[in-house]
This record gives C-alpha cells, structure tokens and sequence, in this order.
C-alpha cells in the first residue's frame, strides 16, 4: 500500500508540474471517453481539484455512432462524472467514411473539440508513453519525415485554445496501477481488439514483442520522439528564417491570398526549399507525401511564360508574376457569370466571389456586374478605346485572377475594373470601385 501510495503522490505531483504553466487558463475540458486512460486522467484532476487551486474543471464526450456497444457509454461517463463533481457535454459527431476509419474518426472528434474550445480554454487528452512509441512506429512504418516521427507533442494550438497532453511521459502500467488502487472502472472498446486497425495490430502483436525483447522500447522511443520534436523545432527555425525573405512586398494584397516571391526561394538548396515550403503550407492544406513533391519541381522549373500549377490536397499554388501564390476555398470555384447591381449606393453580394461598393459616389444608370469573356474594350480619357487584355497585362495582375474580377458595365460600356488604378473609374468621375475578394479559406481543422 505504501508503494501505490507514493506511486499516486508522484502521480499527482507531475501531472500538477506539468499544468503549472496553464493554471490560469479560463477553463480545463478533458476529453473523456470512459476508457482507462482518460478515467484516470479525469479523476486525478478531479482529485486535485479539492487541494489545488485550478481553473473549472468539465469533461468532454464525443460520441462516434460507429458501433452499437458505443451507445452505453454516454450515460456510464455521465455517471462518473456526476460521482466527481465534473460537468459533462456529450456531442454527436458524423464520421466521413474514407479508406481510414480511424483517421476520420479522429479528424471528426478534433474538429468537434476545435468548435467547443472558448478562446483560452485548455483540452487536456490522456495520450500516454505507450501510446507515444506506438504513434512513432506508426508512422515510421509509413515513411514520415522527421516532423511525422516528432509524433504527438505535447502542446498545440486547437481552435482558440491549447491542446495538452499532460501524460505523455507516464506508462499505460502506471495509468492501470492507479485505476486498480482507486478502484475506477472504465469501458472497454470492443474495437480496440480488432487487429485488422493498424493500431491495435501494432500494440497488441508488434510492440509486446519488442518489450519483451527490449523493456525498455517504449520508454526508448517515446525518448526518440522527443529528440526528433527538437530537431523539427530547429528545421522550423531555419524556415522562417528563409521565409523572411520570400513574403515581402506582396503586390495586390487585397487580393488576400498568401504568396511568396520564388526567386529567394529558388536560391536555397532543394532541401531547404521543401523544409520553407513544408513549414508555409503547414498551416494552409495537409502535406504531400515524397513523391508528390515532384510537383514542386515542375512547378519552380517550369518555362518563364508558362502558367505551371501544383494541386495539393485542401487548394492549388499557381506561379504568376514572379511569386506563388496559395488558392483554396472560392477561388477554386468559378463565380457567377453575371449579375444586376439595383441600388449602387449599397454593397453587392458576389455568389462565390467577395463583394463590391463604390467609393464616395456611384455612377447613376442600371448597372450589371460581369466577368471577363474576352473581346472587351474599355474607353479611357486621352487614351481612346484600349483592349482589356493588354490593359490587364499592364497592370501585371496574376493571371488567375482575371476571370474573377469584376467589370462594372451600363448597357454595354465598360465603365470600371474594380480595384486596378485608372481603370477603377477615377477617371470618369468622383467614384472608384472597390472589390473585397473572396476569402482563401477551405475551413481546415
């Protein structure tokens, strides 16, 4: 009893020592799903709670609907939660069916975390050691680069608040020892037996044998792990020192896209170009595995009049003017073809493609929004008649966005082009035409 009971105390102390640094965060949301770890992760937090000051403490189940035996869970935390004091929220989530059932139950179960998140607020996961050296064999197995076998860190940003991971150096042993000696009882996912799921293949037939061949793998690898996040942290560095100096003087930055110039990009190593560019579309679509990076290639090397794009997973990056440029959500999309602007002193709404106003006056007539179709001819003061295309081409504007910028025509004048100097109709009155862009986002988790 003495060892459990200096185990718990150890327990508690390093699980407060590695919350000190959020202990006044506006709230902690446990994930909870009634299995051994987070059971164990609730109730020292629970426990905790009566001698420490923390931040309000509630629970978090998500509720997959993916197997029958699931729909006895809800109310089995419900009551351990009533038992501790802790509030509940149960959510409902709809798992995208997909060739990886338990990525897409992940991706769901996140993403429901990420809505909940008040900003601030601190979810805490019960991710242990084990489950650690599990992930890093995972995805060792399947090639990862070194960000990949950094595995899970410790903390990250998720929605508006932080993500945390506060057992990540305790064992699954240990974890079990205090469920036993609290005499918690906790459900068993009948899944978690199916080794046909990568996952369980690994912890139920792979890693069992490395331990008992070497028992102290999973320590070793979780230790590896961490090496490896440390290196990543090192290649994040380097990248935002060579991002510097690709993203300055952005030119058309209404447009709101994300760009950098590709000459400084150009002049570093291929290695380091690949580890810039992992680091800038991190935030923007999910990475490409190696082979996929050939579009890079092609991308950077294409012909100096040539309109290269790369496809990626979540948008595109097109070469235009001497930079790229990042294109997701809308811009993907073509916008309507036409549309009539009733009442010019208000803004216009442009399906799929931002909005429109005028500055200080508005020209008066009916007037019709439109895109370009090519032919177009705009009349210009003390220039005459000018074709548009070569007006565009003055103007250097990338090429993909010319379909999507707005022309303001009365009958069958070009009157304005929205936002492009000169051609903004500054030159026929006191007006000007203004167009906010589409936003570029494909709504990531």
């Amino acid at each position: 009893m003495t060892t459990f009971k200096h185990c718990n105390n150890d327990l508690r102390s390093r699980l407060l020592r590695t919350l000190e640094p959020w202990r006044n965060a506006p709230a902690w949301r446990i994930a909870f799903s009634g299995g051994l770890d987070s059971s164990v992760l609730l109730h020292l937090l629970a426990d905790l709670a009566t001698r420490e000051a923390l931040p309000p403490l509630s629970a978090i189940y998500i509720h997959h609907g993916l197997q029958a035996a699931a729909d006895a869970w809800p109310e089995h935390c419900a009551q351990v939660c009533r038992a501790l004091g802790v509030p509940l929220q149960v959510m409902a989530v709809q798992v995208e069916p997909g060739a990886s059932l338990e990525r897409a139950a992940r991706e769901a179960r996140y993403t429901a975390f990420s809505q909940v998140l008040a900003p601030g607020e601190v979810l805490l996961t019960a991710q242990h050691r084990d489950d650690q050296a599990e992930t890093l064999l995972f995805r060792l197995l399947r090639g990862a680069g070194v960000r990949g076998l950094a595995a899970m860190p410790e903390q990250r940003a998720l929605g508006r608040g932080q993500l945390l991971r506060p057992l990540l150096d305790v064992s699954r042993a240990t974890l079990e020892m205090y469920a036993r000696e609290q005499g918690l009882s906790w459900v068993e996912d009948p899944s978690n037996k199916d080794s046909r799921f990568s996952r369980n293949y690994l912890r139920q037939l792979i890693l069992p044998s490395l331990t008992e061949r070497w028992p102290q793998a999973a320590a070793n690898m979780a230790r590896t792990a961490a090496h490896l996040s440390e290196a990543q942290g090192l290649l994040d560095e380097l990248a935002e020192q060579d991002l510097a100096q690709t993203g300055t003087d952005a030119p058309f930055a209404w447009l709101g896209l994300p760009s950098l110039a590709l000459d400084p990009l150009k002049a570093l190593s291929p290695a380091r170009q690949r580890n810039a560019l992992r680091h800038w579309l991190g935030s923007l679509t999910r990475l490409p595995d190696s082979e996929h990076w050939v579009g890079w290639d092609s991308l950077r090397d294409a012909g100096r009049e040539a309109r290269p794009i790369w496809r990626l997973a979540d948008g595109e990056l097109h070469r235009a003017e001497g930079r790229i440029w990042w294109l997701a959500g809308a811009w993907l999309q073509q916008p309507v073809a036409s549309i009539a602007w009733a009442d010019p002193r208000q803004t216009l709404s442009l399906p799929g493609n931002g909005w429109l106003e005028f500055a200080n006056d508005a020209p008066v007539g009916e007037l019709q929004v439109r895109y370009r179709q090519g032919g177009e001819l705009m009349h210009l003061p003390g220039r005459g008649h000018r074709d548009l295309k070569r007006l565009l081409n003055e103007s250097s504007l990338p090429v993909f966005a010319r379909g999507r910028l707005p022309l303001v025509y009365r009958g069958d004048q070009l009157l304005a082009v929205a936002n492009l100097p000169e051609l903004d109709g500054t030159a026929h009155g006191d007006w000007r035409l203004r167009w906010h862009a589409p936003t570029n986002d494909q709504s990531l988790s």
